[in-house]
């Protein structure tokens, strides 16, 4: 199937929600990564077209099979998961979830799998007090109005992430750009050529 490539490759930044999992003691957020069923809809639509692909679901919604046509060999070739139910509509949520990993299977976001752990400690302004002594994100963390950025090798897997809250400050990062890698080995051909003459 020539049009698997295309489907597999890595998600746009502006394809990828992010938000909060969890606030430790300690303040610092650990942030997830993902993708919401309409970016598997129109990553669908834009490869194979609307017409060439199809979702079925089963188990009261709990398996999803996403089917793409291959004309090459002139069937159905399909792809199954099983989801979990949200907190907010868990009928609506266990059909999209399901959906979406069944998406997974066919490659549409996978590298999201790869991504680093991403953590880091918030301003005293981003976090609530719980009544139990912990802490919550308060409403003034506004992950959409933040800048990520992500770079990723030849087989598709990041290399590097950051991100920039609203006023521009740096807030993650996670391997290193293709920038910074380019002048630090111009750096150290530097001197290397220093040291052999």
């Amino acid at each position: 199937m020539k049009k698997l490539a295309k489907l597999q490759a890595p998600l746009s930044m502006s394809q990828i929600d992010f938000r909060v999992q969890s606030v430790n003691k300690g303040k610092y957020v650990t942030i997830l990564a993902y993708k919401d069923a309409r970016v598997d809809m129109q990553r669908l639509d834009d490869v194979v077209g609307p017409l060439g692909w199809k979702r079925r679901h089963l188990r009261d919604n709990h398996n999803c099979v996403v089917s793409i046509f291959d004309a090459e060999s002139n069937q159905w070739i399909s792809k199954e998961d099983t989801g979990t139910e949200s907190n907010a509509e868990a009928q609506k949520g266990l059909a999209s979830d399901s959906f979406k990993r069944a998406c997974f299977n066919w490659g549409i976001g996978r590298e999201l799998y790869d991504y680093p752990l991403i953590q880091f400690k918030l301003e005293d302004h981003e976090v609530m007090e719980t009544t139990n002594g912990g802490w919550r994100p308060s409403y003034k963390l506004n992950l959409s109005n933040w800048k990520w950025y992500a770079e990723w090798d030849d087989d598709g897997k990041v290399s590097y992430l950051g991100c920039r809250d609203a006023d521009g400050n740096v807030r993650f990062k996670w391997g290193e750009d293709k920038v910074s890698k380019e002048k630090r080995l111009e750096a150290e051909a530097k001197e290397a050529k220093e040291e052999a003459a």
